[in-house]
């Protein structure tokens, strides 16, 4: 099967992405040591399993950090033999321990709770403490928001798992610190451990969304229903002036994504007329979705095997 490859040419509709994303890596790692740092002093001074659970999500941030360096190392670079499509998909990995780190924590936090929960114990130097663990949430947010803009710009699924995150890592520091606040003020020492129950059930949710997000990407999950639209909304435009289209298939793949679809065209057009049009139809593909690689393969509409291939294995 001849396939004719629609690539954006330099400047069409192509992001200016810097030569590297690692510097928002080390910015992460950064923070992570930090904050870790700020709420182990907390911990330390209070002896507050809430502010425990979270220096502990704080070292799973560090260690998403650490993969997150690593995969968008393997994933800048360029294609090769090997890897005719690039190393984009390495990045799912780095979403994909991430989530399970976070799985673990969450048990570790939640096993340390209940064992607070059965043997009680006072919370000390409270204000101390929050002050702390109130400055190591601040640096989260301020890192999370740098991240997330970078992430969506760039379009990179590790720098948006990690700032994700730390936004989450940010929530939950605001609920241990309310919690532990209203230790203070009611004396029921039996808050402060089911709150860490509540952050480890949090923790939950955002790992396995993780893990599922990364099980999509690696699973070559279709575009999004309204990008997969914006490309339908191009071909029908084709289709309205007698060219029709079939086998359309979309796919994610890192900061990347491929569409590839068979065009028919009548049969008595000469191969440069069927080819100028290839190349206005993946134009206008890019024009409606910018950093997308396209494949299209021309058929004649009154040959009866044009219809046979619709299907990956050709029968």
């Amino acid at each position: 099967m001849t396939m004719l490859a629609g690539l954006a040419a330099p400047g069409d509709n192509e992001l200016m992405i810097p030569t590297s994303l690692k510097p928002y890596a080390w910015l992460s790692i950064g923070a992570a040591l930090s904050t870790i740092a700020l709420k182990s002093v907390a911990w330390w001074l209070t002896g507050s399993v809430g502010l425990l659970s979270d220096a502990l999500e704080s070292l799973v941030n560090l260690a998403g950090a650490v993969m997150a360096l690593a995969m968008l190392t393997v994933a800048e670079r360029p294609e090769d033999e090997n890897h005719a499509y690039g190393h984009g998909k390495a990045e799912y990995f780095s979403s994909g321990l991430e989530g399970l780190l976070i799985l673990l924590a969450a048990i570790a936090i939640g096993v340390t709770a209940i064992e607070r929960l059965i043997h009680p114990q006072p919370i000390e130097q409270l204000g101390i403490g929050l002050a702390v663990s109130v400055v190591a949430s601040i640096i989260n947010l301020v890192t999370a928001r740098i991240l997330l803009a970078a992430g969506s710009k760039y379009r990179s699924i590790t720098l948006e798992a990690d700032a994700h995150h730390l936004l989450t890592d940010v929530w939950t520091s605001v609920g241990v610190i309310v919690g532990v606040g209203a230790v203070a003020l009611t004396g029921w020492l039996w808050l402060d451990p089911v709150l860490a129950l509540l952050v480890a059930a949090n923790i939950v949710y955002t790992g396995w969304r993780l893990l599922q997000r990364s099980a999509d990407g690696l699973m070559d999950i279709a575009l999004p229903p309204e990008q997969h639209h914006a490309v339908v909304e191009v071909l029908e435009g084709y289709r309205r002036q007698g060219v029709d289209y079939h086998a359309l298939r979309t796919r994610q793949s890192g900061a990347r994504s491929f569409v590839e679809v068979h065009v028919l065209v009548p049969g008595a057009w000469t191969v440069q007329r069927g080819h100028e049009l290839l190349e206005q139809l993946e134009a206008k593909i890019r024009g409606a979705l910018p950093h997308a690689t396209v494949f299209t393969h021309l058929e004649p509409l009154e040959d009866p095997a044009s219809h046979d291939d619709i299907r990956l294995d050709r029968r």
